[in-house]
């Protein structure tokens, strides 16, 4: 695959990722769509086994956020679009900082930053990110997961050469 088009499959993914983060937009599917494409083009035994594990993954995820609570988040606990931010930020910071792991806690962490700044005292902040947590962060944090697995995949294997 020649290098615009890696370029291009690496920005789909990119805002599949960022896409979990936004209500109703498909981020899952635009992650497993750019994966798609690559193993098309690549057929090479890694990327159809990349795609194959990937296509799997999601489909579990897609399993256990249907079995998790319901995407309430403006709703039940105020949280805005700047909440989504500095969580996914602090998601993928915590992803690159601390490989896989660090997602959970650069999410959270994220929610803390954006309520600290926003209410000014800890133990306000602290309870308010339970809350959100509660009510939505599981459901979300576990897909954004997800799609940062099978992208790290995906960047694994085009590093591999494949």
């Amino acid at each position: 695959m020649d290098l615009p088009q890696l370029l291009l499959v690496g920005l789909v993914l990119l805002l599949g990722v960022v896409g979990v983060m936004v209500p109703g937009v498909p981020g899952t599917w635009l992650v497993w769509a750019g994966l798609l494409w690559w193993a098309l083009h690549e057929r090479s035994s890694l990327a159809w086994t990349v795609l194959v594990s990937a296509t799997a993954l999601l489909l579990v995820v897609q399993v256990v956020k249907w079995l998790l609570p319901p995407r309430r988040l403006r709703g039940v606990v105020g949280a805005t679009r700047r909440m989504a931010v500095y969580a996914g930020a602090g998601a993928l910071v915590g992803f690159v900082a601390l490989p896989v792991v660090g997602a959970v806690p650069g999410f959270v962490g994220g929610i803390y930053l954006c309520e600290r700044l926003r209410l000014g005292t800890r133990g306000e902040a602290w309870a308010s990110t339970r809350a959100v947590m509660r009510a939505v962060g599981t459901s979300v944090l576990v897909e954004l997961f997800a799609c940062l697995l099978v992208t790290s995949a995906w960047v694994g294997a085009v590093a591999a050469g494949s």
